[in-house]
């Protein structure tokens, strides 16, 4: 392939403070490289945002090294056409995702040895890969059920209930016979979620002051409470919490742009509720990844759980994007679609 075209990528320019703004990041323009024996070349059809975009945009302490300044900025997932192969096994027009080689990025080079081609099931669209079966699904699912331990008849609360993770902890919790409490943002998540998860209540926090409304939708305490928000909601579910509840923590998506917010005040109930309060990454159970796909798939053949993709057209609405994660505008899995699926 002559590599006289052009590919477009955000690179980090700065460190936000606060909310990311478009100046953090330059959409910079750059010519697309010959690949060499053993790489594939691939072109993004899709990038998932996240909210631990925010995360990697900051020079903290976490889970993996932040992107540096000058890098192209990371994604939490990406699916991709093959344009050029120099691997046997890879043929140009297969689908690939990009792992850790995506990014925010039209184009991007994958080792061959890394490179693995997606089958084409026709009924499987490509936005449910890059979500309830990327890594949004299999989040929820080793979240729930590994660390949350459900029971039938259990009470259960979902923070940031209609977000990608989200609503699929509640449709989880559904199947396992919990009495799910689902908390969001504005009235039209409220109703999805009630009419179309069969959630038993929700919550809107915008309206609702959130321990008085937890108080009266959980009349017999929280027995797992499914983290993704931190703050207040924390503090809330932490004051009504059961006996040996369990708290999964997927998130704390509302101190990412103010790292200096107060922590819970309620951190003694760990202590006197004798809680188990677990941190998890979806990596950390690679080695199980199919077991989760393989039943999501089934639950969705079923009906059992449905999602929602939020797609947003175009690589250069990316860094104003990804804050609708932050303000609550979003429904389900926030993706950029870079160009036409085939």
């Amino acid at each position: 392939m002559n590599s006289n075209r052009t590919t477009r990528s955000w690179r980090l320019r700065r460190r936000p403070d606060g909310i990311i703004n478009e100046n953090d990041l330059e959409l910079v323009t750059e010519e697309i490289p010959e690949i060499t024996e053993g790489q594939i070349l691939a072109k993004t059809i899709y990038f998932s945002l996240d909210p631990t975009n925010r995360i990697w945009m900051s020079d903290i302490d976490q889970y993996m090294e932040p992107v540096e300044i000058g890098d192209i900025m990371r994604a939490g997932g990406s699916l991709a056409i093959v344009e050029d192969s120099k691997v046997s096994h890879i043929k140009v027009g297969d689908i690939v995702q990009g792992g850790m080689h995506g990014g925010w990025q039209e184009h991007f080079i994958i080792p061959g040895e890394e490179a693995i081609a997606i089958p084409k099931e026709e009924s499987i669209p490509l936005t449910a890969l890059i979500s309830v079966l990327g890594f949004t699904g299999p989040t929820a699912y080793f979240g729930f059920l590994d660390i949350g331990k459900p029971k039938k008849g259990e009470t259960v609360v979902v923070s940031a209930a209609a977000g990608a993770v989200g609503s699929i902890v509640c449709q989880l919790a559904k199947i396992k016979g919990c009495r799910v409490v689902a908390i969001t943002g504005n009235d039209n998540k409220c109703e999805w979620l009630k009419n179309d998860l069969k959630v038993d209540e929700v919550i809107n926090y915008k309206k609702e002051q959130i321990l008085d409304s937890l108080r009266e939708k959980c009349p017999e305490g929280i027995d797992i409470y499914f983290e993704n928000v931190g703050g207040e909601t924390l503090d809330a579910a932490l004051t009504l919490m059961n006996n040996y509840g369990r708290i999964p923590v997927c998130g704390l998506i509302s101190m990412y742009n103010d790292w200096d917010a107060p922590g819970p005040k309620m951190f003694r109930n760990i202590l006197m509720k004798r809680l188990k309060v677990e941190g998890f990454l979806v990596s950390d159970y690679l080695d199980r990844y199919s077991e989760s796909l393989e039943a999501l798939s089934k639950w969705m053949v079923e009906g059992k759980i449905q999602y929602k993709v939020d797609i947003v057209e175009g690589i250069e609405n990316a860094p104003s994007a990804v804050n609708k994660l932050f303000t609550g505008e979003n429904t389900g899995k926030l993706v950029i679609k870079v160009s036409d699926e085939p």
